[in-house]
């Protein structure tokens, strides 16, 4: 198969993620068209419209026609400006895959988009985390994936100083709790002052890697779901605090057909206070929830197992 992903931007780095898995994993190819870049992570490009010259315009051109499947992720459709093109005149004989994030357009107005589709008749719809799917009925759960494989999600070695460095990268604050967490350092700061808040703020990714590499805790958020943070830092051997509710926990569990997970549950600041306590406090505790995330991630949040499945939602396209 030939998948054409097309975004805005890439969200969190999942379209190259998804590419370089299918590429590591299958025969198939896929290639990522993005249109702008937000942020200073320097996400991996392929097709990035911006930097593109005359011999890349027309390779793109000719990519969006021998495609099999059009992914589209977050808010693109085929009417998305793709410099001097758009997808729309392709779209003959392709199967096309809406693909969402939790974008907050999407999230504030699902209605529009499940109208769209269904007015549209179009039924090849993904979410990436199981709290959007009470946005999108009909859509089917895909999780991100990280290459757990890679150094740069392993966990690594480093030299005791005393201090439990807890990382948080959030990409808004607003929407990862971050005040919240700011607070109860600040609370637990005479208390456990062997804890420093590694906050990890608009970098590289791959400097956001080996920073939160580097740490012993991390914090995603509390809005009841997960984020990338949560799958990296987990892959990366810490002890990781999210606030997920039973309904999302429960999913998960459904999917992967696994009881336990790895994940510390804190859903309020006094529940973020006592994780808190408990992890900086006992070192073996903490060692061993962190060498339980990573055994997840080798056994049961696998690349290989997520874009097999990826793979067959494909080969079912209707």
């Amino acid at each position: 198969m030939r998948i054409v992903m097309l975004a805005e931007n890439d969200p969190a780095g999942v379209g190259s993620l998804l590419k370089n898995a299918l590429h590591r994993h299958t025969e198939h190819t896929c290639r990522l068209v993005t249109t702008q870049t937000r942020y200073t992570h320097a996400w991996e490009k392929d097709l990035h419209v911006p930097d593109l010259d005359a011999a890349g315009r027309e390779e793109l051109e000719a990519v969006l026609e021998a495609a099999d499947i059009f992914h589209f992720h977050m808010l693109a459709d085929e009417h998305m400006p793709l410099g001097h093109v758009t997808a729309a005149p392709f779209l003959a004989g392709k199967a096309i895959v809406h693909h969402h994030h939790g974008h907050h357009v999407f999230r504030a107005n699902p209605e529009i988009f499940q109208k769209k589709y269904h007015d549209l008749g179009r039924r090849n719809l993904l979410v990436s985390t199981p709290d959007l799917l009470k946005k999108l009925p009909g859509a089917r759960w895909q999780p991100n994936l990280v290459p757990e494989h890679l150094p740069v999600y392993s966990p690594a070695p480093r030299t005791p100083d005393g201090k439990v460095r807890l990382a948080h990268s959030p990409t808004r604050k607003d929407l990862k709790n971050t005040d919240d967490l700011l607070a109860v350092c600040r609370e637990l700061a005479g208390e456990l002052p062997q804890l420093e808040l590694e906050l990890i703020d608009d970098v590289p990714h791959v400097q956001c890697l080996a920073r939160k590499q580097a740490c012993d805790i991390a914090f995603d958020h509390m809005q009841g779901y997960y984020g990338m943070a949560s799958l990296e830092a987990l892959s990366q051997g810490l002890a990781v605090i999210a606030g997920l509710d039973d309904w999302n926990s429960a999913t998960i569990r459904d999917y992967f057909g696994c009881d336990a997970l790895p994940w510390v549950i804190a859903r309020d600041r006094d529940q973020l206070a006592d994780a808190l306590r408990r992890l900086v406090r006992d070192p073996g505790r903490r060692a061993a929830i962190g060498a339980a995330s990573r055994r997840f991630m080798e056994s049961v949040w696998t690349e290989a197992r997520l874009i097999a499945d990826l793979v067959r939602f494909y080969e079912n396209l209707v």
